[in-house]
């Protein structure tokens, strides 16, 4: 969620360099990943994929590294920024209610809340092409590893956190560029409590939640704990010889709409299925949801329509791999990957930790035990690739 000051240099990770990496590879190579990915440095991993095949369930490290218990595949964790396609969605229902135009003004809808002389419309804020800043302004967020422990129990209130972003100009002027923004998702969660003139979290359970029948799914705004959480969240915060820090218990309704929502695996599959299906869409909305535009950088690897990603494999697995929707999150402890073929016919959601401190053997590791799903990661780049996304979804 927050670029912090943590390296990024790309490194080779290497899938047979263990007799248990190659053991676990004659039985799953899902399971195979996940050991490889932990080997090279995550603390734990779960992983649910469903497919034609059925449902499969994996998990490697641990779960807790003081009682050393496993990792607890129908767990809840963290799903950072994965909370934007939930947000998309529930604006994108208001906007199949016809109660608000995705290419009309939010200041129609939010007189007053951004500074900005600049038109920016529902749409861009979706999309990522508003020109909004992507976090708090620096004297107001973490500067430092440190400060992710010492400020983890930081209120803010959702007017608040997007004036605390908005103290800084426009990155560009709206609609010409791509930027991450968390702050355009805080906005978008205030906009479906404005028209809705209800809780953010009310709504979801109405119109996702309930009727999908995701238990394990919540916006739990100030509560800090994660229920029967699948994994502890750690970070290395602190150098050596100070151990792994965990960062579980944690305040983060600075990410109201951007990244809040607590959830599991099961659940995540469940939504996306249930996007893609078009049961919580129409079909001609659907269709605007997944109109995407590039992702800088990623030389056609990586996309983005209204709350949702789009990765192409061939990168990674070669030609004629499919292309996967979703989305990942990243906030302190958590990392999530959830991703669907088109027809939601094969799935996966990956979760692990670290996050913020991952080694990029690490980072890249969880990424291709992700792609395992749909296609063998056999590419001389894939690793590159990998870490190449990590370091752009980060």
């Amino acid at each position: 969620m927050r670029r912090l000051v943590v390296s990024a240099a790309c490194a080779v990770l290497v899938f047979t360099g263990s007799g248990t990496a190659v053991a676990a590879a004659a039985t799953d190579p899902r399971q195979a990943a996940l050991d490889t990915a932990v080997q090279a440095g995550n603390v734990g991993m779960i992983a649910v994929a469903t497919d034609p095949a059925g449902r499969w369930r994996g998990r490697a490290g641990v779960g807790d590294v003081v009682t050393g218990a496993k990792p607890d595949t129908g767990g809840r964790f963290r799903i950072a920024s994965v909370s934007k396609t939930f947000t998309a969605t529930l604006v994108l229902k208001l906007a199949a209610k016809g109660r608000l135009g995705l290419d009309e003004p939010i200041a129609k809808y939010l007189p007053g809340l951004l500074p900005y002389a600049e038109p920016i419309t529902v749409r861009q804020l979706l999309q990522h092409t508003s020109g909004l800043p992507r976090d708090l302004a620096p004297q107001y967020t973490w500067t430092t590893l440190a400060e992710v422990d010492t400020e983890r129990f930081e209120h803010f209130g959702e007017v608040e956190a997007i004036h605390d972003s908005t103290v800084q100009p426009l990155l560009f002027p709206p609609g010409t560029s791509w930027s991450y923004s968390n702050t355009g998702y805080n906005v978008l969660a205030l906009l479906v409590e404005k028209l809705t003139g209800r809780r953010f979290e009310q709504v979801l359970a109405d119109w996702i939640t309930g009727p999908l029948h995701l238990a394990d799914t919540f916006l739990p705004r100030d509560f800090p704990l994660v229920p029967r959480p699948a994994i502890r969240g750690y970070e290395q915060l602190y150098p050596a010889p100070h151990g792994l820090t965990d960062v579980t218990v944690y305040n983060l309704s600075r990410y109201f709409g951007a990244g809040n929502i607590i959830s599991s695996a099961t659940d995540l599959n469940r939504f996306f299925r249930a996007l893609f299906d078009g049961e919580l869409l129409p079909a001609d909305v659907l269709a605007q949801m997944k109109t995407t535009v590039p992702w800088p950088g990623q030389g056609g690897l990586l996309s983005y329509g209204l709350g949702l990603m789009r990765l192409s494999l061939a990168g990674i697995c070669g030609p004629g791999a499919p292309d996967v929707w979703g989305h990942a999150g990243d906030v302190p402890g958590y990392s999530t990957w959830s991703m669907s073929e088109d027809t939601a016919t094969r799935q996966i959601t990956v979760a692990s930790s670290p996050d913020l401190t991952a080694s990029p053997a690490a980072a890249s590791g969880r990424i291709l035990a992700m792609v395992t799903e749909f296609c063998s990661p056999a590419l001389p780049e894939a690793q590159a690739h990998a870490a190449q996304l990590q370091a752009a979804v980060h």
